[in-house]
């Protein structure tokens, strides 16, 4: 089979192959994330544009390389945006994560715990940037076990108060 222009819309298993995802995670996304539309034909038969294909290979970098959950995710494309997210991944830069919440806002919010900036901990801060470590990555990511441990030590005493109450 010849390979396709790069303008060519892609059926649901050619998208799978193109960016390495299976295609039920593609079917699962399209319901995860409203940004991602691809064109269906009769019958149902999904065919993906290069700007869908651009989005997938972004949403695939803020979940599997960047440690986002999808309500992170989801939260991140609304802020910004499709555009902002696919051309910071296009240019190797990487989503850059929002400001800390200060004033009023802070106050509804209580972090288990804070980095080593003084920045709240929140749930749509990837956990771990990559799971490939080099030795030099070795030391932060320790330093993140151990702020995970403390907050999970933290919800355990917590739950533990709740349960003798």
């Amino acid at each position: 089979m010849a390979d396709k222009a790069a303008s060519a819309y892609r059926t649901i298993s050619e998208a799978g192959k193109e960016t390495g995802l299976p295609a039920h995670v593609l079917r699962f996304w399209e319901s995860k994330f409203s940004q991602l539309r691809p064109v269906k034909r009769a019958g149902g038969r999904r065919l993906y544009r290069p700007q869908d294909i651009s989005l997938v290979l972004a949403l695939k970098h803020l979940l599997y390389e960047e440690g986002f959950t999808i309500k992170g995710a989801q939260k991140y494309l609304k802020d910004h945006g499709v555009t902002a997210l696919i051309d910071q991944v296009e240019q190797g830069a990487g989503p850059q994560l929002a400001a800390p919440v200060s004033g009023a806002d802070a106050s509804q919010s209580q972090p288990l715990a804070r980095d080593e900036t003084g920045a709240d901990a929140s749930d749509e801060a990837p956990l771990f940037a990559s799971a490939n470590l080099t030795d030099g990555d070795k030391p932060h990511a320790d330093a993140q076990k151990q702020r995970l441990l403390e907050q999970l030590s933290q919800a355990k005493a917590a739950l533990d108060a709740v349960r003798r109450a």
